[in-house]
């Protein structure tokens, strides 16, 4: 008998995945979580019926969250990492040695366990000694931050249910005063390509730029996220992303990486036209 996931992307479209057999199953407080394995993608992870991650693209989303910044901020020292409690970010994270100290902030516990019982890719580092766990909101826990990080990472789910918090214009008002005064916040973005991911990417992108002087979006192609093609945000107090990221200093660490490259970075922030037009619509000041 065939089994077979799928996640709904519009009600016209969705993706399918064969799955050989479902890892895990349970509710948390605050939603369901489900581990399965396929023969395509490896095992993957699913909250509330929606792909968070896979074991055989994650790779590309955790490198764009966390190299790109990590490339223009010349000294992290100190990292927030908002969710992400499947570990990725963090995993990408300690491979720089100058990073001090890491805060995450995840609110439901059940999902960091279930991701270091059955997703040992990308939770290999929860235990670093740098690495802090705080089961918290997001949003409450950036509150009473100020002047504190270096670097905010925000891994959210998509802007509903338990992620619908970071997705508003106080998050972001927060992030800015918990970042130190040179500070970087990356933020995935949502898809551009569905109309109902297009508007959840818009309302974002206005209300960080309302927060931020430099605000710009970034790209990756992701094959099981809604169309592909994804974004991210890129918001700072001082540095451009392209015009200070040090290329010669990244390649001096020797990382190894499969997706990110800084040519790359560079053409990341080089937009399809429909995108630009997209985010326009909610840009009311300069923003060079």
């Amino acid at each position: 008998m065939d089994l077979w996931f799928s996640e709904l992307h519009t009600p016209n479209v969705k993706l399918s995945i064969r799955v050989d057999r479902q890892l895990y199953s349970g509710e948390s407080e605050l939603q369901r979580i489900d581990v399965f394995e396929s023969p395509e993608f490896g095992r993957f992870l699913a909250l509330d019926g929606y792909i968070m991650l896979t074991e055989k693209d994650e790779f590309i989303y955790h490198e764009m969250i966390v190299h790109v910044p990590m490339a223009v901020h010349p000294h992290v020292e100190r990292v927030l990492v908002i969710g992400a409690g499947d570990g990725g970010v963090v995993r990408e994270l300690v491979k720089y040695p100058e990073i001090e100290y890491i805060d995450l902030v995840e609110i439901d516990r059940q999902v960091i366990q279930v991701c270091r019982d059955y997703l040992p890719q990308t939770a290999c580092k929860l235990d670093d000694e740098r690495v802090y766990i705080h089961y918290e909101d997001g949003l409450k826990f950036v509150r009473s931050r100020e002047n504190e990080y270096d670097l905010i990472i925000v891994d959210s789910t998509d802007p509903f249910g338990p992620g619908e918090g970071l997705f508003t214009k106080e998050f972001y008002g927060n992030c800015y005063k918990a970042l130190r005064e040179d500070g970087i916040m990356v933020n995935q973005h949502e898809s551009p390509f569905y109309e109902a991911d297009a508007t959840a990417c818009m309302r974002a992108h206005k209300r960080i730029v309302e927060s931020f002087p430099i605000s710009r979006v970034y790209q990756a192609h992701i094959p099981t996220y809604p169309s592909g093609h994804w974004l991210f945000g890129f918001a700072s107090k001082r540095y451009h992303p392209v015009r200070d990221m040090d290329a010669a200093r990244w390649m001096e660490r020797g990382l190894e990486t499969r997706y990110y490259t800084p040519k790359l970075h560079a053409g990341a922030f080089c937009l399809p036209a429909y995108v630009e037009k997209l985010l326009r619509k909610v840009e009311f000041r300069d923003n060079k």
